[in-house]
């Protein structure tokens, strides 16, 4: 029984759904607002109006913001020291860097400063983050963005490979098709639910 108002605008409107283990849940809709709202509340940075929602006792959740430059704002450690912060056990220098080598930050990029890197290496870092904590249910707020092709395609691999749980939003019709199990309409009236595909979606609107 989710609801929110932001604005004055009611962006969610008693939303209630059942997560199942293996769902991947691509929440779509024409209000960019209603999606990252929700994934906040589900993540607790966000109050809701309304309503209530529990995790389950054997999940563990790492968010992927659709802005991160809070991660990033005036830090002046190196990539390294960054993604130490994030990480459950205190890895030696050489497991990070081992980490950041697989999202491409090789030899001494891994000493650069946060607050000086790109948009698609900060996206990068951030995915390195949600790697390291190991969740079981991940949420993703349009995990694309800044991204070149051959970027957006791995990232895609890995989700559709990913054995968890997971939520994301995202304009990329190929992206979304490929990953989503089930998909999450969220409109001014509520939500439509359905387990299915995208394009299999697009087809019951149509009719």
């Amino acid at each position: 029984g989710l609801s929110k108002t932001i604005d004055g605008e009611k962006v969610l409107n008693n939303v209630s759904f059942i997560m199942n283990k293996d769902d991947k849940i691509a929440l779509i809709g024409a209000n960019d607002n209603a999606k990252t709202a929700l994934l906040k509340i589900l993540m607790g940075e966000m109050e809701a109006d309304e309503g209530t929602f529990k995790w389950g006792i054997t999940t563990s959740q790492s968010y992927f913001p659709k802005d991160n430059s809070e991660f990033f704002e005036g830090n002046e450690q190196t990539l390294v020291e960054w993604l130490r912060q994030f990480s459950p056990q205190d890895e030696s220098e050489s497991f990070l860097r081992g980490f950041l080598g697989r999202m491409l930050f090789s030899g001494e990029e891994v000493m650069k400063k946060p607050s000086v890197l790109s948009g698609g290496e900060k996206v990068r870092c951030m995915l390195s983050k949600m790697m390291l904590s190991g969740a079981n249910v991940l949420l993703l707020d349009e995990p694309t963005n800044h991204l070149d092709l051959e970027s957006i395609t791995a990232v895609n691999n890995g989700l559709i490979n990913f054995k968890g749980s997971m939520m994301f939003t995202s304009h990329d019709h190929q992206f979304i098709q490929t990953i989503a199990n089930r998909i999450i309409e969220i409109t001014p009236d509520g939500i439509i639910d359905k387990q299915m595909t995208y394009d299999e979606y697009l087809e019951t609107v149509k009719k």
